[in-house]
């Protein structure tokens, strides 16, 4: 168990010398450019560009999530590895079509779990984290949140993985090779890519879609690596419009502590506060903004006259 979250951690750890020479080259990009940008025509699309601030921010929190993140996979790893148990044969891991079977599993399981974690409100209290930010750059990949209860329940979208045999730790590589694709997707420097690509994978244009507050791209294009899944379950959105990034109602705050438990915080009050058991598994279980309606008393009667 400690060498498959070993392995895991490793992919990240060695990443981030990578993370931070392409955001410090991007950084620096912006911030020229604003130097440069008087009198200058304006970009064919608007960019929000970076914050010191916000991007602090979400240094900040991803190295938090570094430290205590292995605490949250030994909460996971105990079910996919009693799924794993249960498993008629073990696929061979030296074969080229596991890892490619795996990666496939792993991508639809991720679109699930990232489906899940905006339509339900316990997970929308650790995802909401991530898309707090006001800007889109690439440490805004980096915003992750980090030991929120009941985010582990979302493993169970890799069950079926371990069920029909892929290993343990082929399914937790693959997962980390998921989310890294999603690193340098997080970016307004990169316009839309040939259509083919947009047609397939995920891509700067669609990620920019999934993280805008406003309408028509709401809760769109969950996907990872592809796409595809979107434009199967109904759930893709094309960027033909300015894209206005963060929350339905932001937090002004760049406090790392702050932002990761300001959701949960207002989903614990919102549980608190509710007036019978509906309403507090509604506040659970519902999507966000879903609102306790008090029952309503039967009307009176109404007199019968002759």
């Amino acid at each position: 168990m400690d060498q498959i979250l070993d392995q895991a951690k490793l992919v990240f750890v060695y990443a981030i010398p990578a993370f931070l020479l392409l955001m410090a080259v991007e950084y620096y990009g912006y911030r020229r450019e604003k130097r440069e940008s008087s009198g200058e025509q304006p970009q064919r699309r608007a960019t929000k560009g970076v914050s010191a601030r916000d991007t602090a921010c979400n240094v900040s929190t991803y190295l938090i999530r570094l430290v205590v993140g292995p605490l949250e996979k030994f909460i996971e790893l105990p079910f996919v590895v009693i799924a794993a148990a249960f498993a008629p044969v073990t696929l061979p891991a030296n074969q080229w079509w596991t890892w490619g079977l795996a990666l496939l599993l792993a991508d639809l399981a991720y679109y699930v779990k990232h489906r899940m974690s905006h339509r339900i409100r316990m997970f929308w209290a650790e995802h909401s984290v991530h898309h707090s930010s006001q800007y889109f750059n690439l440490s805004t990949a980096l915003r992750l949140p980090w030991l929120i209860p009941g985010s582990f329940l979302k493993s169970v979208v890799s069950i079926p993985m371990a069920l029909i045999g892929i290993p343990v730790w082929v399914i937790f590589l693959c997962q980390a090779i998921v989310l890294l694709y999603q690193f340098p997707i997080h970016t307004e420097r990169i316009d839309k890519l040939p259509k083919a690509i947009e047609y397939v994978f995920n891509t700067p244009s669609h990620h920019r879609v999934h993280h805008g507050a406003n309408n028509p791209y709401l809760d769109k294009n969950y996907g990872g690596i592809l796409i595809i899944w979107d434009r199967l379950f109904g759930s893709y959105a094309d960027e033909v419009e300015a894209v206005r990034y963060g929350l339905t109602k932001n937090i002004q705050t760049d406090n790392p502590i702050k932002v990761n438990y300001h959701e949960f915080a207002l989903m614990v009050r919102d549980v608190w506060r509710a007036t019978s058991w509906r309403g507090r598994i509604g506040y659970l279980l519902r999507p966000p903004g879903w609102q306790e309606t008090p029952a309503q008393p039967d009307p009176a009667p109404v007199p019968v006259t002759a």
